[in-house]
């Protein structure tokens, strides 16, 4: 047996399989590396227990790679809970961030969130792709001038879709310091970064500062984990005294439950006097235990499991727990259990303490407020066939003097009643009305040609 942790798992599962003679390998939370092992493993009759799903399964599976055990759930119920999230604040647009892997990535994660988004009035107003980490020489560089685009866009909701705990640092540390990090933004935090928090340095945790995280949740009242957790802390701290986050997350219960699934099996093995590794995974797939990280059995090579997941806030240098959220009951803060939906009743009191990005006191807009310095663009067709409804007067050296008619009666009747002050600039644009939609879907400010003209 071999827990892999190898920057090249595919390479190192052959060696162990071929010259060490293992008879099953653990790990493997990227679905890429995943069903890379999944080959070599169906080949050579070996189990590969992975800690990873696909977003989309592919055809077949299970007969493509007999011998792949997914100790996964689905991904699905992460992106609902976002879309969840998203719908319960009324954000109509958000910016989707996802760092790529060095096997090309699952890119149907970003996928389903469109459409999960879609199915809530969102959608993905901008999505940046990152490299993976390792292929970066100068990480914060890089992140910073890829984050340049998102200071043009109004979105203010960014939602880190899948990301490793170094890009994320990186991204929240650079974000800060260009004001991505403050009032009226939200962020969102995935499952893989979320589920770390217990075991990273909280100088780390602090640059997430406000930001909304999914966590995998699992049951800290057992005996048996808080044992687990006791020994853990005391085995972490031996080893790592200078950290000052010492807490198994669920990395660690899903590793010692994947043990135990494997020691179990063995045993059941020997007491039959068989020892092929054909023989262990007809022992590992009809296993049944509850587990630190929940109950583990498993149907068509995939683990059976309730989606229930806990919704945190990240505060200072720590986090704190706000509610449960399930596809069955939505948000609650009562552990959900039973059938049916409670219709979002436990939506206000869920995020009623959160503290958001620069200490906000109530929800961000999520959209970025238009100021003097940088005042919304408005575009006007300057040549049209009927002046009464819009007009732009030019001077005799062609600058515009003034802009008129219904249309722009309108707009600025609608702006002075507005609680709010939102300033304005309009430009003139000489093109079709088709011209000017394309121009406005595309936002291309610099087409702008005109000096504005209030």
């Amino acid at each position: 047996m071999c827990v892999l942790k190898n920057l090249r798992p595919f390479l190192a599962a052959e060696e162990m399989i071929n010259k060490q003679k293992v008879q099953v390998i653990i790990g493997m939370h990227r679905w890429s590396e995943a069903a890379l092992l999944a080959e070599i493993g169906s080949q050579a009759q070996v189990p590969i227990i992975a800690f990873a799903e696909p977003t989309i399964k592919p055809p077949l599976m299970s007969k493509r790679w007999p011998f792949l055990v997914r100790m996964s759930k689905s991904g699905l119920s992460y992106i609902k809970c976002i879309a969840d999230i998203v719908k319960a604040f009324g954000w109509q647009r958000v910016v989707a961030i996802y760092e790529d892997d060095v096997y090309g990535g699952d890119y149907g994660m970003l996928a389903l969130l469109s459409e999960a988004l879609q199915d809530v009035s969102s959608l993905i107003d901008y999505h940046l792709v990152l490299p993976p980490i390792s292929s970066l020489h100068d990480p914060g560089g890089f992140i910073r001038e890829k984050l340049l685009k998102l200071v043009q866009t109004q979105s203010r909701v960014f939602i880190v879709l899948q990301s490793s705990l170094e890009m994320a640092i990186h991204l929240f540390k650079e974000a800060s310091k260009m004001g991505l990090v403050d009032k009226e933004s939200a962020w969102i935090l995935p499952e893989s970064i979320t589920n770390l928090l217990d075991s990273v340095n909280k100088s780390a945790i602090s640059y997430m500062d406000g930001a909304l995280g999914i966590k995998t949740y699992y049951s800290e009242i057992s005996t048996e984990y808080q044992d687990f957790e006791a020994q853990f802390r005391r085995t972490f701290w031996s080893k790592n005294a200078e950290e000052d986050n010492r807490y198994p997350g669920f990395y660690a219960l899903q590793a010692y439950d994947s043990i135990k699934l494997v020691t179990q099996a063995v045993d059941r093995m020997t007491s039959r006097n068989t020892t092929s590794t054909k023989n262990l995974l007809g022992e590992i797939l009809p296993s049944s235990f509850l587990g630190l990280s929940g109950h583990i059995q498993f149907e068509d090579g995939k683990l059976q499991q309730n989606s229930i997941l806990r919704i945190v806030n990240v505060a200072g240098k720590s986090y704190k727990e706000l509610c449960f959220w399930s596809q069955q009951y939505g948000f609650t803060t009562i552990f959900p259990t039973g059938k049916g939906r409670n219709s979002g009743a436990g939506t206000t009191e869920c995020f009623s303490a959160v503290r958001w990005p620069g200490n906000l006191k109530q929800y961000p807009k999520g959209w970025n407020m238009p100021t003097e310095q940088n005042p919304m663009k408005i575009a006007v067709r300057s040549r049209t066939s009927f002046s009464r409804f819009v007009k732009v007067d030019y001077d005799r050296y062609g600058k515009p003097t003034q802009y008129s008619g219904f249309c722009i009666d309108i707009f600025q009747s609608v702006h002075d009643l507005l609680g709010y002050d939102l300033p304005y600039k309009y430009y003139p644009i000489d093109g079709t009305y088709n011209d000017l939609v394309q121009l406005v879907y595309n936002k291309v400010s610099n087409s702008f040609h005109f000096p504005p003209l209030r």
